[in-house]
């Protein structure tokens, strides 16, 4: 037989309670839940996620969860400016610091209401003004640690814009006028409809399932578009790939500083691909009006119905011209060709200033 083990006297865990809330740093918190009025809405955060999906009712809903060693020392203001119902994480301090951010640091201006940013803000000033706000520094060492993510509800037709600096930004079935601009973080949508507005500084953004206007800028990174369909389409990357398809709308335009386009399964009168360095492709599902491509180094390759119509103008300084259409030639050269194909209703103008042309025929 055992012997009868000593009963251990239990101690009162009301007075050990404090003492361990002390001793374990405080990461996070439950999330605050704001509801914001108002037919345009405006969010502004330095650093964390952002979750945007659809909601019933007629307000933006928001909830905030802040994390950080530091998240105590930043607040949540809400609040009307100049006509716009806002929500503010305002973070006081020139430095934050954001584990999740890797290499590197972002630095902007940010006023003291907690935004920043600004083509939709009256109070859009030069960096060297001092109404434009203090400058902060954001990376992954030294600093405030604190962040707060977002999840926002947006109720059908409303019109908002999310300004994160880093972190990152998912959208799903978003209905409505929306603008998503970063500094530094990637965006992913999947299902919008209504005009939409991506504006990125750096990181790349992926965009599926759209309807109605687009236009994305972003100053580095890949773009990725698919099955869009809107009256006006725009991409504008200063530096990155830019690969889309599915595209149904009025008026086409991808333009690109440096980086691959490639474009698949479009459909619109009005295209227009531009790159200062790279190949481009394109492959029309339906005739065109006008068809511009240009590319300052890179081979160029346009698949076209078979009943396309068109006068064509193709240009390159150093590559090969080849047509798999029978052209009516007005004028050929070594790096010159014009002519016709069909009833040449529509405009094909291509130059490359280093590069092979090639048109070729839809296979059925």
């Amino acid at each position: 037989m055992f012997p009868r083990p000593e009963r251990l006297a239990m101690p009162d865990l009301r007075l050990l309670l404090p003492a361990l809330l002390c001793a374990v740093p405080l990461a996070a918190q439950n999330p605050s839940r704001h509801t914001l009025q108002g037919s345009d809405v405006a969010l502004y955060n330095l650093a964390g996620t952002v979750q945007i999906g659809p909601v019933t009712g007629d307000a933006v809903t928001v909830e905030v969860a802040r994390g950080g060693a530091d998240l105590a020392k930043v607040r949540v203001a809400e609040g009307p400016l100049e006509g716009r119902s806002t929500l503010r994480v305002v973070y006081p301090g020139d430095r934050v610091k954001y584990p999740p951010m890797g290499s590197g640091s972002t630095e902007l201006r940010v006023r003291d209401d907690g935004t920043f940013g600004g083509h939709d803000h009256e109070h859009d000033h030069d960096d060297d003004d001092d109404d434009g706000g203090r400058r902060v520094t954001i990376s992954n060492r030294g600093g405030l640690e604190a962040w707060a993510d977002l999840k926002i509800g947006v109720p059908a037709g409303r019109k908002v814009a999310v300004h994160l600096a880093v972190g990152k930004i998912t959208a799903t079935n978003v209905d409505g006028r929306v603008k998503l601009e970063t500094a530094n973080a990637p965006v992913t949508v999947n299902g919008a409809k209504g005009a939409l507005e991506v504006e990125v500084g750096s990181g790349d953004v992926d965009l599926s399932a759209t309807q109605g206007d687009l236009e994305v800028t972003t100053g580095s990174g890949d773009v990725k578009l698919s099955k869009s369909n809107g009256r006006s389409l725009s991409i504008e990357t200063g530096s990155g790939e830019v690969s889309a398809t599915d595209l149904v709308g009025s008026e086409v335009a991808i333009r690109t500083g440096s980086g691959e386009i490639r474009a698949t399964s479009v459909k619109a009168p009005q295209v227009g691909l531009e790159t200062g360095s790279g190949a481009v492709t394109v492959e029309l599902q339906a005739q065109v009006d006008r068809l511009d491509i240009r590319t300052g180094s890179g081979d160029i390759a346009i698949t076209a119905p078979a009943n396309l119509g068109a006068q064509v103008d193709v240009e390159t300084a150093s590559g090969e011209i080849n047509s798999e259409f029978p052209l009516a030639v007005t004028r050929s050269g070594r790096d010159h060709l014009r002519g016709s194909v069909g009833d040449g209703k529509g405009r094909i103008s291509v130059e490359t200033g280093s590069g092979g042309v090639r048109l070729l025929k839809a296979r059925s």
